[in-house]
């Protein structure tokens, strides 16, 4: 048996590497492969201030340049070690501009043995742009990218490249730079951010729709807040705030020492430093567009960037059930069987008088592309392993209600259909109608596998058959030695979930 590849790697893909050189921060991400949705296989980077200064002095500082090239060394070695066939390299603001710019890249260049793409701003825009369409399911809004030298500001509405992107522009208003600008100052960094925000007309038109908020400190603001309000799920993209509690908080983050605020652990104390900055620029900016939610995305340049690899085939599948369906790949017992229960699971809802939104339509698939996730684990850690796997995993084109349905359903396929109150925490971001759904997907996967024993062939033959009042499943007469005391049972407890009368039916 070889071990040089892994069963739980996608078999025909081959790792791409992805360096984003930006004002504050170097990062090197290791993607499995140019997909759609893309795993990330190695992340690391390093905080080397490369605006730091850039706004006084109009160079790169050489400490900064000094450790972001030992970076750069790193993350070549590590790309090979990892067999990454390419490497792509991007530089935004801070080698842009500054003076010594040009020699920094040639440096860098050299070390990593490939050409560096420096992107203008309105390029930095585009793919940030991207990186929304590749993250979220028909998003509208308007997405901001805050770095560490330049926040960009771009319309976005649809999820096709060539008709989503609008209006788009670069301001001087990345967390390092503002820091200089205002000399340290709060007050004056506020009065800076509103001058340039103030003049952003194409902000007015996201009102009422959603602001997309990219970037290290806006993501460590999302942690901030999540832990000061002990929120239930620890992922950050999808994560969504109010707009009028995100103003009271961000308020308090710009304004009062933050050391000593609730769930300040959750960043590290080198990211402090910028949280107040990148505080008073999103404050300014929801106050100019007036959104009805601030999104948090883990989706930006980079992997904006990684999008535009993709053919323009590839970039119209769904994120979502790509993923899922990599899931029943790699983790279930039967990927074929995993698609009957997605399509037999759509019927059933039609039979029981259930209607659905395309979003819930998505999750359902996908939750039932990944109903047998959990199989290698002991029979009583199945449901929560299977809950914890769906709801922390690395799913875009979800947000945080969806998880949550998706892990329920899987969670009560396993534990069992129970009510609220001794339900997983997670049942706190569900919405009414969403855990309902879930208490009935449970209901109905806990019904069939007992016919299917998790493999394909049984489940299409399932049919519902309306008789009066009663609504019989109607079973081949082959699998009548299937019906038991114990399929009965289950039964029972999908007719009262959805307050049914159901019978078995055998013919």
């Amino acid at each position: 048996m070889t071990l040089s590849l892994a069963q739980g790697r996608l078999k025909g893909l081959e790792p791409v590497a992805v360096i984003d050189i930006g004002s504050n921060s170097v990062r090197m991400v290791i993607y499995e492969g140019i997909v759609r949705s893309p795993t990330i296989f190695f992340n690391e980077k390093i905080l080397s201030g490369l605006g730091k200064g850039l706004a006084q002095t109009g160079r790169l500082n050489d400490k900064s340049v000094a450790s972001a090239l030992e970076a750069l060394r790193r993350f070549r070695a590590l790309a090979k070690q990892a067999g990454a066939t390419k490497i792509y390299t991007i530089a935004t603001a801070a080698a842009r501009e500054a003076e010594n710019g040009p020699d920094f890249i040639a440096r860098a260049e050299e070390i990593l043995g490939e050409n560096i793409q420096i992107l203008s701003g309105r390029e930095e825009a585009y793919y940030s742009a991207l990186g929304i369409i590749s993250g979220f399911h028909h998003p509208d809004g308007i997405a901001g990218d805050l770095g560490g030298g330049s926040l960009e500001l771009v319309d976005v509405h649809g999820d096709n490249p060539d008709k989503a992107i609008g209006s788009g522009i670069t301001l001087p208003l990345g967390g390092l730079r503002l820091q200089d600008l205002s000399g340290g100052k709060i007050t004056e960094a506020a009065k800076i951010t509103r001058k340039y925000v103030g003049d952003v007309e194409f902000l007015k038109e996201g009102k009422g729709r959603t602001f997309y908020a990219v970037g290290g400190t806006w993501r460590n603001l999302a942690k901030l807040h999540m832990s000061a309000k002990h929120y239930p799920l620890h992922v950050m993209h999808g994560y969504a705030m109010d707009p009028e509690d995100a103003y009271h908080f961000l308020y308090r983050v710009a304004r009062f020492d933050i050391d000593h605020m609730r769930g300040i652990e959750a960043v590290s104390k080198n990211r402090r430093q910028l949280l107040s900055y990148g505080a008073t620029v999103l404050m300014e900016v929801v106050k100019r567009m007036q959104p009805a939610q601030i999104v948090f995305s883990a989706m930006g340049v980079r992997e904006g960037y990684l999008f535009s690899l993709l053919a323009k085939k590839e970039q119209k599948l769904d994120p979502l059930l790509s993923a899922a369906e990599e899931q029943a790949v790699l983790r279930s017992r039967s990927p074929r069987h995993a698609h009957e229960l997605a399509n037999w699971t759509g019927y059933a809802f039609e039979q029981l008088g259930y209607d659905e939104t395309e979003d819930e339509y998505r999750y359902r698939r996908a939750a039932c592309l990944l109903a047998d996730i959990s199989w290698r684990a002991h029979p009583d850690y199945r449901g929560p392993q299977a809950l914890n796997i769906i709801a922390h995993g690395s799913f875009i084109g979800i947000d945080h209600p969806g998880r949550a349905y998706m892990a329920l359903a899987n969670y009560y396929r396993h534990e069992g259909v129970m009510d609220d109150d001794a339900a997983p925490e997670i049942i706190r971001i569900a919405t009414p109608r969403l855990r309902e759904r879930a208490r009935v997907l449970g209901a109905l996967l806990r019904v069939v596998y007992l016919f299917s024993a998790s493999m394909p062939g049984v489940i299409p033959q399932l049919k519902w058959r309306q008789e009066g009042d009663v609504l019989a499943l109607v079973v081949p007469e082959t699998y009548r030695d299937l019906v038991s005391e114990r399929l009965d049972n289950r039964l029972n407890v999908l007719a009262k979930v959805t307050g049914k009368t159901l019978r078995f039916a055998v013919e």
